[in-house]
């Protein structure tokens, strides 16, 4: 600010000095192409404080939610405006790829722990071959657990960045720099979201939350050491219904913004 009020300071000199020694055409050209020179400066200020800002923030974000609460929507939002990476069923890419799993069969068990020993032992066979005596001992659903855990802490090391379930926040839970955030809503809410989003009945949508909340609550419970939803296994729970898809992301900004400068 010191810089800019030197600026104006000149430019208040320089318009005096032109209106004695240059004639008026000159004086205009001179003081238009100083205007032009002040907003340059201003806008250079403005991405300044853009990359001392969210530009430099060091800050990992997991988010819980229940489904129809639109998380990943406000996740991917979330990551666009803060400009970092965004993962959700990009994680399940990245997983297979680092693992040598299948994808297809990632994507089978993703946040769905699968507790039969015959299914297991038969898609181990089938799908991963027996590699080592221990790797064949385990269950298919835990190396694919293991593998999304492998992957969400190599992303966590590469910087910043927006991830959404997978017990993200159990698999990041020994970093200073993450936050935790679980996004609820009320039934009305996310059943009118997913009526419009699958074009299914409200009878329809109300099954799909209850057999869908209950498969990441399975997942979520088998695998971490904290409770699913419970306020205090995240640092902030955020009501969606109550703020709406725009004022959660303004939300979470402002508490990474108050995180970082505490």
């Amino acid at each position: 600010m010191k810089f800019l009020y030197n600026i104006l300071y000149i430019e208040a000199i320089l318009k005096n000095i032109f209106s004695l020694f240059f004639f008026e055409n000159d004086c205009l050209f001179m003081f238009l192409s100083l205007q032009k020179f002040l907003i340059f400066c201003n806008d250079k200020n403005n991405i300044l404080q853009t990359e001392t800002g969210y530009g430099h923030m060091n800050t990992i974000i997991t988010i819980g939610r229940q489904f129809g609460s639109g998380g990943r929507e406000i996740g991917e939002r979330l990551a666009k405006e803060l400009g970092i990476p965004f993962y959700d069923k990009e994680l399940l890419t990245r997983a297979a790829k680092e693992s040598g799993y299948c994808e297809e069969m990632i994507q089978m068990h993703d946040e769905r722990p699968t507790n039969s020993f015959l299914y297991n032992l038969v898609m181990d066979t089938y799908s991963f071959g027996y590699n080592s005596a221990a790797m064949v001992d385990m269950p298919i659903s835990q190396k694919v657990f293991l593998a999304q855990f492998d992957a969400i802490k190599k992303i966590a090391d590469e910087g910043p960045c927006v991830i959404v379930g997978r017990c993200a926040d159990y698999a990041l839970s020994d970093y200073k720099n993450c936050l935790n955030i679980f996004i609820h809503g009320n039934e009305a809410f996310k059943v009118e979201r997913i009526v419009k989003k699958y074009n299914l009945s409200e009878a329809k949508a109300k099954d799909m939350i209850v057999k869908k909340d209950k498969q990441r609550q399975s997942y979520y419970n088998y695998y971490s050491s904290k409770k699913w939803g419970r306020a205090d296994s995240y640092d902030l729970s955020i009501n969606s219904s109550i703020l709406g898809i725009e004022g959660s992301v303004n939300l979470i900004k402002q508490f990474i913004t108050d995180f970082e400068t505490k």
